[in-house]
């Protein structure tokens, strides 16, 4: 039996268009783990998926009764259940190259049109016109997949093979994060006998039905009916949802408050961190709330140049660090209230136990000073736009696909 016959014999109309335009994915990642790479890749960054998850989801829903006589055309305002909102890693706006190279990673692996860019559903009442044939107890809804996962990322860094020679090849990189997308919306209306595929969005809205209550087989006039589990699933919600931005309210509070002292493990040599071949490096501000810019080394840098690695740590040949300077002592780190922007700047702060203050280097092979950095706490690689005295050092989610976020350790 067709889509379209099945419906109709369930007393509805067949399925109408989707409410929202279909979203189209983006190809994949074109590099893969093992993969070769060279030194002007140091400084940018792929991502993988590593898991995900599809969950048929009801967004709006409403009880609905249909007398004999009043069947036809209804304009049903249905009440908010669930709002989802499109996210990659902190990023809810989906800003960069790399939020939505990964959810056109999620739309190819799993063979779906997802939204890749920021997108929300409805959180507020919606009207759903259908058509009824038949009358009866109705589930009126519309819904979407939910689809749910963690990413990976792919870096480039240096690898030993097994004849002892070093190459630079793709690898999986320290950070990971998660992603929330969903489908194109679609709208409906079921009944409890109607017979549905078990994991469909009909289904989930089947089940806000209270099937078994009076509701559902007594006469009444025709229009919406309470629905105990619909309303308590809207209170579930709710709670969720306050839960979520008490949860975030606490966190933005917390990364407000200036971090403690700590006590640093520095190794004993100093660097430049240097744009191949030029003359123009990393510099701390002097001043507050400025950020790190390249500028030339000159008598009056008064250290301001010179960068201290500290608290260092070795995984699978990726170094993880705290980047403090001589001049100011200060550690470089990105500014918590912007930490989820595309292009934040790099700058400095009273040294603490904050993974905003931890960067991962990834390095060319031996015998070569060349690196790229990524910010532990948002994934992002270090670069500058353009190469000009007084650039800022910046934050790029996919770095700098032009080379420019690779730099150079000097020891001085």
């Amino acid at each position: 039996m067709s889509a379209t016959a099945a419906l109709t014999t369930m007393g509805l109309t067949a399925a109408q268009p989707a409410t929202a335009q279909p979203a189209t994915t983006t190809a994949a990642s074109t590099v893969a783990a093992g993969q070769a790479c060279t030194a002007a890749d140091l400084g940018k960054r792929h991502p993988f998926i590593k898991t995900t998850e599809v969950a048929p989801t009801v967004t709006h829903f409403k009880g609905w009764y249909v007398t004999q006589g009043t069947t036809g055309s209804h304009s049903v305002t249905t009440s908010t259940q669930t709002t989802i909102s499109v996210s990659v890693g902190l990023n809810a706006n989906i800003q960069g190259s790399f939020a939505v190279e990964a959810l056109g990673s999620v739309g190819a692996t799993l063979g779906l049109n997802v939204q890749v860019d920021y997108s929300s559903t409805s959180s507020v009442s919606d009207t759903v016109n259908w058509s009824f044939f038949q009358p009866g107890y109705y589930g009126v809804y519309k819904g979407t997949k939910k689809v749910t996962g963690t990413y990976g990322s792919l870096n480039c860094n240096r690898v030993q093979q097994n004849d002892g020679s070093w190459a630079l090849k793709w690898i999986e990189g320290a950070d990971t994060g998660s992603y929330t997308t969903y489908t194109a919306l679609e709208e409906g209306a079921v009944r409890c006998e109607d017979k549905v595929p078990a994991d469909s969005i009909m289904a989930k809205a089947q089940g806000l039905l209270d099937c078994g209550s009076p509701a559902a087989t007594a006469i009444r006039p025709a229009g919406p009916v309470p629905s105990a589990k619909a309303d308590q699933a809207k209170h579930d919600a709710d709670n969720a949802e306050t839960a979520a931005r008490a949860a975030q309210s606490m966190k933005a509070t917390q990364a407000a408050k200036p971090a403690p002292r700590a006590a640093l493990n520095c190794q004993p040599g100093a660097y430049k961190i240097d744009v191949p071949g030029k003359p123009l490096n990393w510099s701390a501000p002097l001043l507050a709330n400025d950020g790190v810019r390249l500028r030339e080394s000159n008598f009056f840098s008064a250290h301001l140049d010179n960068w201290r690695l500290c608290n260092v740590t070795e995984k699978n040949g990726v170094l993880e660090a705290s980047l403090w300077n001589w001049g100011n002592g200060g550690c470089a780190t990105i500014p918590a209230n912007i930490a989820n922007q595309e292009q934040a700047y790099l700058t400095t702060a009273t040294c603490g136990q904050d993974d905003l203050q931890r960067f991962y280097i990834y390095r060319d092979v031996p015998g070569s000073s060349k690196i790229g950095l990524q910010n532990k706490y948002t994934g992002s690689m270090m670069g500058h736009d353009r190469y000009a005295d007084g650039e800022l050092i910046r934050q790029y989610s996919s770095g700098r696909q032009d080379g420019t976020g690779t730099y150079t350790l000097t020891g001085v």
